[in-house]
């Protein structure tokens, strides 16, 4: 079997797996999501989704949050962890997207990197989920299967991202990610991973390490 060929096994299997993988992460606009997935960083979708369900109600556009003291938005997330930083950045980035993009998210990786506290992953993030558009966001889980799997072997996310890139087809980027990190979640764990009974065991190089 040649290495295209497992991938795209590997590729097909995650499918069969998880074919309505999508975020966790509850949202109706761009402006949510992003707000969601920087409060997501060390803390479990569940419990962002527990916070912005008050907080959504409360808070709707960029300029709510452009209005608030740190402290004032630190007491609705403090359940996320990182709160301070959190608070302090997602007032920050609000207040720059009412001054600079007139309230709206860019939909560009190079305009959302330049968001306080937004990275290369939440920016694809949203890329992929708000506006529907093919990227790799490389979370913990994302790297940690990725180079289990023999997918890539990249020593930082952005190595990750772009061998990702290489490997698996533009349109299959964004499921692709999400399928990973359900694998991640229920399987492919950093700890004590499941391999006898992941359905990738028979193409992947790490399985047999791991059941020793």
């Amino acid at each position: 079997m040649t290495e295209q060929e497992r991938v795209q096994k590997i590729l097909s299997v995650l499918e069969e797996l998880y074919p309505e993988a999508r975020t966790a992460l509850n949202f109706s606009n761009p402006f949510e999501l992003l707000v969601a997935t920087v409060l997501s960083a060390q803390c479990t979708d569940r419990q962002v989704n527990r916070v912005t369900a008050k907080l959504f109600r409360k808070y709707k556009t960029p300029g709510d949050y452009a209005n608030l003291s740190p402290e004032e938005l630190e007491t609705h997330i403090k359940s996320c962890g990182l709160y301070r930083n959190k608070a302090r950045n997602i007032i920050a980035l609000a207040r720059m997207l009412e001054d600079k993009y007139g309230g709206q998210v860019p939909a560009s990786l190079k305009e959302l990197v330049k968001l306080p506290g937004v990275g290369r992953k939440t920016a694809n993030v949203i890329l992929s989920n708000a506006f529907g558009q093919p990227a790799m966001a490389v979370d913990t889980h994302v790297f940690r299967v990725a180079r289990r799997l023999g997918l890539a072997r990249g020593h930082t996310p952005l190595q990750v991202e772009k061998e990702l890139q290489k490997k698996i087809p533009v349109h299959l980027w964004s499921g692709t990610h999400h399928r990973l990190i359900q694998l991640g979640r229920n399987i492919c764990r950093a700890r004590s991973p499941k391999c006898p009974s992941c359905p990738l065991s028979a193409w992947c190089p790490a399985g047999s390490t791991w059941q020793k």
